[in-house]
């Protein structure tokens, strides 16, 4: 086994998996609703921990999503090593399955991220620019908007997801204090509204304890909501 892929293995044993029990602070851990196009369409279980002190502190964030797309039924587990208190992106990885099946691991090496795709179609080594604000934003991975849940408003930082390869801006709008309905309960959330560099407009709901509630993404028609703060 490579180094690289030994580093991966250590990040997966450290960061444990949903449901599972593991040294260090649960920042927070839920269940999502994800619907798609105004249908139902899976779930999204996660767990994020800051396991650390002093040098050894870090954030790992991890979860499964189960989603049934019309193109067929889809599996992903993103594991996610962030620098706290901000979360910008050390390590990742990300295994999907069934439909569009890729497996990516990333890692930062100084000014690059350091990246390696397998799909049906072979592997590739890739390199993308890596900045100091730069966090992971995975495509129907509504957990990851925790890691912008400080950003200030207009102050745009750098995003990779890395499934699709991209990389890009996002910024955050001025927040709102609203109600919003969970299930039998009204809830007092903020609301943060997000603008990528192509302008693509995005939403995200947080609590007071700064715990994702909601995700919108119009251009995806993707919708999800926390579903075990529901009384």
């Amino acid at each position: 086994m490579n180094a690289r892929a030994l580093l991966f293995v250590a990040l997966y044993i450290g960061a444990g998996s949903p449901g599972l029990s593991a040294q260090g602070v649960v920042v927070d851990e839920g269940t999502f609703a994800v619907s798609i196009g105004g249908v139902p369409s899976g779930t999204e279980e996660f767990v994020i921990r800051r396991p650390g002190v002093g040098r050894e502190d870090a954030l790992f964030a991890n979860g499964v999503v189960t989603l049934t797309l019309p193109e067929g039924r889809q599996e992903m587990r993103p594991l996610l090593h962030a620098m706290p208190p901000d979360g910008v992106a050390m390590r990742y990885q990300i295994s999907a399955t069934g439909f569009d099946a890729i497996e990516v691991q990333v890692a930062r090496s100084g000014r690059r991220y350091l990246a390696t795709i397998r799909s049906d179609v072979g592997a590739e080594d890739r390199e993308f620019q890596a900045h100091g604000d730069t966090r992971v934003l995975e495509r129907h991975v509504a957990h990851h908007y925790y890691f912008l849940r400080d950003l200030r408003a207009d102050r745009p930082v750098h995003t990779l997801e890395p499934r699709t390869g991209s990389q890009g801006l996002i910024t955050a709008g001025e927040a709102i204090q609203v109600t919003i309905r969970l299930g039998l309960n009204q809830v007092q959330a903020r609301r943060v509204p997000f603008t990528t560099g192509t302008g693509e407009t995005r939403t995200a709901w947080y609590d007071r304890q700064g715990r994702v509630l909601r995700v919108e993404v119009p251009a995806l028609r993707f919708v999800a909501e926390r579903t075990d703060l529901v009384g």
